[in-house]
């Protein structure tokens, strides 16, 4: 697998709008652009600091990922994303190394992104993304 860099860390929010003061005037970062991932249920907001992403998630439906994540977990990290080359090869040298996948193919993320998850139960607790800018 050839990972080029942090593409994102996801923090999940309850609200996008309350969460933005904070990163904006308390971190002096810029939020660049927020867009709704309908097929996910979430809205997302992103701020550039330094060479890594921040996307902050927001829930459109209680029964999403992001609004079972806040129900059971409260607000806070949620994944860390890894850029990739070529994502379809990554997830299987992934799957042969033993580890369980969320996605057994890309889909579209927000940003464009290609992205595909890997289970925190064979990843030492970490939600993982992998994704690829095509």
């Amino acid at each position: 697998m050839q990972i080029s860099h942090i593409e994102h860390i996801g923090i999940a929010v309850r609200s996008i709008e309350e969460s933005l003061p904070y990163y904006q005037e308390v971190l002096g970062l810029k939020c660049y652009g927020i867009e709704e991932v309908k097929d996910q249920k979430v809205r997302t907001a992103f701020f550039q600091a330094g060479q890594t992403k921040l996307e902050l998630l927001e829930s459109t439906d209680p029964d999403g990922a992001i609004g079972k994540f806040i129900e059971k977990r409260g607000e806070g990290i949620h994944h860390i994303a890894f850029a990739v080359k070529e994502i379809e090869s990554a997830l299987e040298e992934a799957r042969s190394k033993g580890i369980r996948l969320i996605d057994e193919s890309p889909r579209l993320g927000a940003e464009g992104l290609h992205i595909a998850f890997l289970h925190p139960k064979s990843t030492h607790g970490v939600l993982t993304e992998l994704c690829e800018n095509k």
